[in-house]
């Protein structure tokens, strides 16, 4: 009404009858009301609803960003942003396909490190020079490494460490030969040796040892793991004649490997394996057959890699083994009685095989007995574990259990027993085992399974009488038995149950207090690994980097290159468990 009178026009027409007067004073008092409307607003928005010691922009931090106030963003603004990373993404694309780089490189763990790095800079960022990648950061990434090793040295002095060495050949029949160091904390490498020109001779390779070893510690080093060629073991022997505290050993998953092999070239051995062979390349060879059987339900593919070749073979044979009735369908059906594939040699051999039981009745004689040895190469294959512990223990139950498998006949089980303790007795066994075993309390408080012969006690005594390694022998002796007979902070429940669920290392660091001697003797020795096989698995590394088109960069910084990638690898490998530290900015 008060619009109405003052003539205020938009909700109401003005009233075209009153007088100028009124008229005024309705202006006046509108306009008093809206002023006081404004005043109250402005006092409202001054108070803070968060209270007065939290501000807006904290507030906002909770909250996504908005490409405008009040606004969601709209469908030109996510088509830009996706032209913008599309861009982006055609840039790196031009890049490797230009270079040539391969595009398993984005799998890197220090891929998306990089490029996040360069997206925090900003536009303008370059790229270092050839000079300053080849030279200045070749040097400070060694740097970083030097301090990722040194931070490990501590851990060697109290826990111990395991050198491990290996010589292979690459493409060019340059002999390398390549050093390692394994501890609990992860394994780091020391360097790569071209031994092309050098005579392998029990004495150079004891000496080339013996540079490691000084490098290292010789107090932190408690075994050196070669292969079982014969030259390294007696250089092995010759070290420990030099430094009596370190012990050889040979790679335990190089004699399990050579285990296999025996079994699977046995004479009865080398047809089941023939014939499993013809069933798998049939089936892989002819597509058809394949997706006929990966419709089936629960289907996994036959073929599946294992740690070894000779794993690989074993494993294949379960895996046929376990599509017994798969592969029995698909032959019997009509879709295959009916393929042109079934009137052919090799169809009608496949299928004379595939129902044959006394195939499928051996396919499973050798799946058990490969499984205990196929269960140990898993277990000394994973260097992320001290697995020196389980090597005694993986061998007495591999026996045990062929045993069992053949009813105790000996006439049936002996062929096996025999491979597996002429390669124990021959190249594996060496007194850490024994003693590794006797002391891992998974086993030792195993009343049932326990294999209480005297060579493990022997074992454990030679290393405990041994001055280099335990200067208070009779202190230790005398806890042994605390240890034993689960005495004082061994008998207490709780370590009884953690006994068969900690690592044993770790186990002894938490509950062996009551025999301090033997706790850090105990701790050197099951925190140590029992193969070599880290060397292998970046071979890799060293084959890339050790090629003729970069023979222009001198010795030193190829050595350089070498240690960077491999210790780079086994950083991201261990799940950046230590991070490499970062300890100055380079101003070039």
């Amino acid at each position: 009404m008060k619009q109405h009178l003052a003539g205020v026009k938009g909700n109401i027409d003005a009233c075209k009858k009153v007088s100028h007067d009124i008229r005024n004073q309705m202006q006046k008092n509108l306009k008093v009301i809206t002023n006081k409307k404004q005043d109250a607003q402005e006092s409202l928005d001054s108070v803070n609803p968060y209270g007065d010691h939290v501000n807006d922009e904290q507030v906002e931090n909770y909250f996504a960003p908005r490409t405008s106030t009040g606004s969601q963003p709209s469908l030109k603004s996510v088509l830009a942003s996706k032209e913008v990373v599309h861009r982006a993404d055609i840039a790196v694309a031009r890049w490797f396909f230009d270079s040539c780089i391969p595009i398993n490189v984005l799998n890197s763990a220090f891929a998306q490190k990089a490029i996040d790095a360069i997206a925090s800079i900003g536009p303008g960022y370059k790229l270092p020079s050839y000079h300053i990648m080849r030279i200045n950061l070749l040097r400070d990434c060694k740097e970083e490494c030097r301090l990722l090793i040194d931070s490990y040295r501590e851990h060697w002095s109290v826990s111990g460490c395991t050198l491990m060495t290996d010589g292979w050949t690459d493409r060019r029949s340059r002999t390398l030969i390549n050093f390692l160091v394994y501890s609990h904390r992860g394994i780091s490498f020391c360097k790569s040796v071209d031994a092309s020109d050098i005579t392998k001779d029990t004495t150079t390779l004891c000496n080339l040892f013996s540079e490691v070893v000084e490098w290292i510690g010789p107090t932190s080093v408690v075994q050196l793991v070669t292969d079982n060629a014969a030259n390294y073991k007696k250089a092995g022997e010759l070290l420990h004649e030099r430094y009596d505290n370190i012990y050889w050993s040979p790679c335990a998953a190089h004699c399990i490997n050579f285990i296999l092999k025996d079994i699977i070239n046995l004479s009865h051995m080398v047809d089941i394996t023939r014939n499993a062979s013809k069933i798998t390349v049939f089936i892989y060879n002819h597509i058809f057959l394949l997706a006929w059987l990966r419709k089936r339900e629960g289907w996994r593919e036959i073929v599946r890699p294992g740690a070894t070749r000779f794993a690989t073979t074993f494993i294949t044979l379960k895996s046929v083994f376990e599509h017994k009735y798969d592969l029995q369908a698909l032959v019997t059906s009509k879709y295959y009685t009916d393929s042109k594939l079934s009137k052919t040699n090799k169809g009608r051999d496949a299928v004379r095989i595939i129902l044959d039981n006394h195939f499928w009745n051996m396919c499973l004689v050798m799946t058990k007995v490969a499984g205990p040895l196929i269960r140990l190469l898993r277990i000394v294959d994973s260097d992320e574990k001290p697995s020196l512990g389980y090597v005694y223990d993986g061998m007495y139950r591999a026996r045990k259990s062929i045993k069992l498998i053949f009813k105790n006949v000996k006439r049936l089980y002996k062929p096996y027993t025999l491979i597996i303790k002429d390669r124990w007795d021959r190249q594996l066994r060496q007194r850490f085992h024994s003693a590794a075993y006797f002391l891992n309390p998974s086993f030792q408080y195993d009343q049932v399974n326990y294999y209480n012969k005297p060579e493990v006690v022997q074992g454990l005594i030679d290393i405990i009488g041994n001055k280099d390694i335990c200067n208070k022998s009779s202190v230790a002796m005398n806890e042994v038995r605390l240890y034993r007979d689960q005495l004082e902070s061994f008998g207490k429940p709780i370590a009884i149950k953690m006994a068969k669920e900690m690592q044993p290392d770790e186990w002894w660091r938490m509950f062996g207090s009551s025999a301090p001697q033997l706790q850090k003797l105990v701790i050197r020795i099951l925190s140590q690994t029992s193969l070599f096989s880290g060397c292998e698995r970046n071979w890799s590394v060293f084959e890339q980097i050790h090629t003729t088109r970069r023979n222009h960069l001198e010795h030193q910084r190829l050595n350089d290159l070498v240690y960077v990638r491999y210790n780079l690898n086994m950083r991201d490998r261990y799940g950046n468990a230590c991070e490499i530290l970062l300890f100055y900015v380079i101003k070039y």
